[in-house]
């Protein structure tokens, strides 16, 4: 992380040229993130019809390895951390 400049050493226009440097850099990160929870959404959407037509025919919808992943994250264990068992 680049450390923050001595603000009282910059002149008005470094000042400008940061805030606006600073800005296109938001704008750029909003996007990237925008882009990614579209992508989360696609994939969310994706599973939840996998899910469904598993349920239709009868399909397992729900394993022990699901029910033990989420005991896991209740219990605020990392993943890949041992669970002691």
């Amino acid at each position: 992380m680049d450390t923050f400049p001595d603000l009282g050493s910059l002149s008005d226009q470094e000042l400008k040229d940061l805030i606006q440097q600073l800005t296109e850099e938001e704008i750029d990160i909003s996007y990237k993130r925008r882009i990614l929870h579209g992508k989360i959404d696609i994939l969310r959407a994706e599973l939840v019809n996998r899910l469904r037509k598993k349920h239709e025919t009868g399909e397992e919808v729900i394993t022990g390895a699901d029910v033990q992943r989420l005991t896991d994250i209740l219990a605020g264990r990392a993943a890949g951390e041992d669970t002691g068992v």
